[in-house]
């Protein structure tokens, strides 16, 4: 197994929502509070930057064409040639001071999405679902950092991360309404491990039905049986500010991982010089699984 660095210092603020686009063997990925999404071509290794009006978290592309991304609280479309062209699809939270953070879709081509407070602050965000006819419909509230999602292998059951807390809830999950159910606590870190396990953030799942979950502050990506919660793996990075992943590469035996450099001041920079960078783990011996587009 082998980390390497595929963008260095890739994000000036916040590296977050890496997204591996088959179809152009592309990573989308993206410097959140520099309103920048950026494209990093595997095969030719050209990174391509688009810059926006507002702060966005996620990218995601859209089966009729285009991306999806968040513009605050709003769902847009962006095409990528014209991203001063971007029109609103959805807009939730008005006049809750919130935005969006981390965003996947389902099978069926849903966009899941939380918020939580443009300022953070406990209990002030929600996560909803989009359909295909954009229409917003909340699961759960007080969410104090909304990030990772996913689903099991047979998507009878979704995972989500409430990062302030550093606590991932698992909900029985009816993939063909959207319906979730039977919320419960998946894992919940206990505060003797903040060093070591830092805050759960990105998550994924790979062929074997294992949780992939990012440890912000603690430098790591964990791998959790998703039966019991027990880490039976870690990678470890040159920062400590993990943020986001997914899998990719030929045969997505590659996971991508992404780190913010926001927080650090210029001394503690110099001290993690990669911080902000894309990184790739290599060699693991395993595969993920491909990502799937926003139907709306």
């Amino acid at each position: 197994m082998s980390v390497s660095v595929v963008i260095k210092n890739a994000a000036r603020t916040c590296g977050e929502g890496p997204y591996w686009e088959e179809s152009t063997r592309s990573l989308l990925t993206m410097d959140c509070f520099d309103n920048k999404i950026i494209r990093w071509n595997s095969e030719t290794r050209h990174t391509e930057t688009v810059k926006l009006d507002e702060l966005c978290t996620f990218i995601i592309p859209r089966k009729s064409g285009g991306y999806i991304t968040s513009q605050g609280a709003k769902i847009v479309h962006l095409d990528w040639d014209n991203p001063a062209g971007c029109t609103t699809l959805a807009e939730v939270d008005q006049g809750k001071d919130t935005r969006f953070n981390d965003g996947k879709c389902d099978k069926m081509g849903r966009l899941w999405a939380g918020t939580n407070g443009v300022v953070i602050q406990p209990d002030k965000g929600t996560l909803y679902s989009f359909s295909r006819t954009r229409e917003a419909r909340p699961h759960m509230d007080k969410i104090t950092i909304s990030n990772g999602i996913t689903w099991s292998l047979d998507w009878t059951r979704l995972f989500y991360a409430d990062s302030h807390p550093r606590r991932v809830w698992v909900f029985d999950c009816d993939i063909n309404t959207g319906t979730l159910s039977n919320r419960r606590i998946f894992l919940q870190h206990a505060p003797e491990t903040l060093d070591t396990l830092g805050y759960p953030d990105g998550m994924t799942t790979d062929s074997d039905g294992k949780l992939w979950i990012t440890c912000y502050d603690a430098g790591k990506v964990i791998r959790v049986d998703s039966e019991t919660g027990k880490i039976i793996q870690e990678v470890k990075f040159p920062v400590m500010k993990t943020t986001s992943l997914c899998f990719g590469g030929s045969n997505y035996e590659d996971v991508y991982v992404t780190s913010d450099r926001t927080p650090l001041s210029e001394v503690e920079f110099q001290k993690e010089p990669l911080t902000g960078s894309v990184f790739k783990v290599s060699g693991l011996g395993i595969k993920g699984l491909p990502q799937f587009t926003y139907e709306g």
